[in-house]
């Protein structure tokens, strides 16, 4: 920093982030300090299991993840933030998910792609600090590099890491979205969250594909959010059924735990629903071409899956859908896609829809 942080200083600096971080629209804010090891070890066991499947970048960056200096250095401290991301006015999940002829999307990639909506916000609250209090070093970080962020954000106590892996607060549920400044400012850190999921085990019964295999551990081979977003290969035919009408991500985890009944929506109108994708109908959804596909998830986390893949969650879930002619002529038109996963994929919808 341009000039030294005193103990005064400190306090006034810590006062000042609470309240930028809610004008800039921010639920909560909170700083961490830097000690993962337990995470640390407890990551490398999951890696040992296998459980992170095809995500071979959870093991390409050695112990940067959990050790925030190595990947940025002078890192003494890291200011999480969480985002309400509950899209106002979206149509209930479970409307949604009782009807067989639409698709589910996870309510935060509703909107935009939230990645832009929380780097900027974070932008803007390290640009403010530096103005007020000098300048100092920061990285910004919105699940965009080897981080814990839940871990990050437990320490900086915004909440616990419950049974399902995700993390949960007592005053806001866990429907939110996380990001971090790795910083070199000094501050006193916040008191971890302690966890209070008591004898719950709703989250663990509300799995699907029984991918919450034992308490706070999650095998992400089995689960909807990652076949339906991380995977790249042809989806298991044993998991394809319990995958339902679900075409990116899954929130029933999410939906299950009791704390939500104190989640917010979000305020930031970035999170609202477009293209009526909060209810969209399968069949019209299969009948986009690649530029219509290309043009409506323009700025949105739902461009990350491509085409061949969007393609392919949506014979998943028509193939999971009652049977008839209309799900059956549009899956014949279908059946010729020049990538041979999509066929494939296709192929076992009709045969589920003739059955």
């Amino acid at each position: 920093m341009s000039q030294p942080l005193t103990a005064a200083r400190s306090t006034a600096l810590r006062a000042r982030l609470e309240e930028l971080a809610n004008e800039l629209g921010f639920a909560a804010v909170g700083v961490a300090d830097l000690r993962l090891e337990a995470d640390a070890a407890r990551l490398e066991r999951w890696l040992e299991a296998g459980y992170h499947g095809e995500m071979q970048y959870m093991q390409r960056h050695g112990t940067r993840r959990s050790r925030p200096a190595e990947l940025v250095p002078g890192t003494l401290r890291v200011i999480s933030v969480r985002m309400n991301c509950w899209p106002p006015g979206a149509t209930p999940p479970a409307q949604v998910l009782a009807d067989g002829n639409q698709a589910y999307i996870a309510r935060y990639a509703l909107g935009r792609d939230y990645h832009r909506i929380l780097r900027s916000r974070l932008q803007a609250l390290a640009t403010r600090l530096a103005e007020e209090f000098g300048s100092f070093g920061y990285r910004a970080f919105v699940d965009s590099a080897p981080v814990l962020e839940k871990p990050l954000a437990r320490n900086a106590g915004l909440g616990w890491i419950g049974r399902h892996t995700n993390l949960v607060s007592t005053t806001a549920g866990s429907l939110f979205v996380l990001g971090e400044l790795y910083t070199d400012l000094p501050v006193a850190a916040d008191a971890p969250a302690t966890d209070h999921c008591g004898s719950c085990h709703a989250c663990i019964e509300a799995c699907p594909t029984r991918a919450i295999v034992a308490p706070y551990e999650l095998d992400a081979r089995r689960c909807i959010s990652y076949l339906t977003i991380e995977y790249h290969g042809s989806i298991p035919e044993s998991l394809r059924p319990a995958i339902g009408n679900r075409i990116f991500g899954c929130d029933d985890c999410l939906l299950a735990c009791p704390w939500n009944k104190f989640a917010g929506q979000a305020a930031d109108p970035g999170f609202r629903a477009r293209h009526g994708l909060d209810a969209p109908d399968l069949i019209a959804l299969l009948r986009w071409s690649e530029a219509e596909y290309l043009a409506r998830t323009e700025g949105s986390a739902l461009r990350r899956l491509g085409y061949w893949r969007w393609r392919r969650n949506l014979a998943i879930a028509l193939g999971n859908a009652p049977p008839s002619p209309a799900i059956r002529a549009a899956l014949a038109v279908a059946g010729d896609d020049p990538h041979p996963i999509v066929r494939e994929h296709v192929a076992w919808a009709l045969q589920r829809q003739w059955a």
